[in-house]
């Protein structure tokens, strides 16, 4: 995993010998840059199947965010501003100017923080099975609930809790491979990191209001049977979001990349083609 400074990232670039007919309208030899920001409690790797977009000429980049998988990239993060901030120093240090810039789940909250913060740097935007609402009592209490469970057992409290919601049934019986993945990614981070997520996430703000001030092109995406974020509430970033465009993603829950990649990686394919 290449790093710059105290920072960690997947990267993938187009391969060497991609046709230049290709790339003849992007000056530079790339079509553009593509940053995917993970989920909670997860990892960088969670995007794997998302490098494959390198082989149509995007520089696709996954950050890891401060502390996961096992990095040391500076304290403990205590809000969403705190990953923005992060992602920012980031793209400077690799002097990327503008990018297509996305995440799913808790990576949402934070490319909606990114851009309140530095709207500059986006070129298109994917938001995946996230929302921008704050959340509702409920769902902050849950939240609270597991930040103790996770304070007293560890990472191990938070894969208990959150692995029977992050996928669909399909995906849990037909697909072990990706439920093991994605217990192996949860497992990877430390009861500090893990905790200091959950604050951030039951601190952000409501970013409903900064929906109508994106301009950039957006691409949705949501798994048909997402329990955690359900296509609901990306309808309403739909309809929140000037132009932008939905996709479900069948057979899929809230893990849609993961759980769907070909169909996922289809859909940002023909965003990336059509609209960027």
């Amino acid at each position: 995993m290449p790093t710059l400074g105290r920072f960690h990232y997947l990267e993938a670039l187009p391969p060497d010998g991609l046709s230049q007919a290709r790339l003849r309208g992007a000056g530079s030899g790339l079509l553009g840059t593509l940053v995917l920001i993970h989920g909670f409690p997860l990892s960088a790797r969670m995007w794997e199947p998302q490098l494959a977009l390198a082989a149509q000429g995007w520089r696709v980049i996954a950050p890891q965010l401060r502390g996961f998988d096992g990095t040391a990239a500076g304290s403990v993060a205590a809000s969403v501003d705190d990953f923005a901030g992060d992602l920012i120093d980031l793209l400077d240090g690799l002097h990327i100017d503008h990018a297509v810039i996305g995440g799913l789940s808790m990576g949402g909250y934070i490319t909606l923080a990114l851009f309140r913060h530095a709207a500059r740097y986006f070129r298109g935007m994917v938001l995946a099975d996230t929302r921008a609402q704050a959340d509702p009592p409920e769902a902050a209490a849950g939240r609270q609930r597991m930040l103790t469970a996770v304070r007293e057992r560890g990472a191990v409290a938070a894969a208990d809790e959150m692995l029977p919601k992050l996928v669909c049934d399909a995906t849990r019986f037909q697909q072990p491979a990706v439920v093991d993945a994605l217990r192996a990614m949860i497992m990877s981070n430390s009861t500090e990191t893990v905790a200091g997520a959950l604050i951030a996430i039951v601190a952000r703000p409501d970013a409903t209001a900064v929906l109508p001030t994106i301009h950039c092109p957006t691409l949705i995406v949501v798994g048909d049977q997402d329990a955690i974020t359900p296509p609901a509430l990306s309808e309403d970033l739909r309809r929140g979001i000037p132009g932008s465009s939905l996709v479900v993603v069948p057979d899929a829950g809230h893990m849609s990349n993961m759980e769907q990649p070909a169909a996922f990686n289809a859909a940002l394919a023909s965003f990336l083609e059509r609209r960027v």
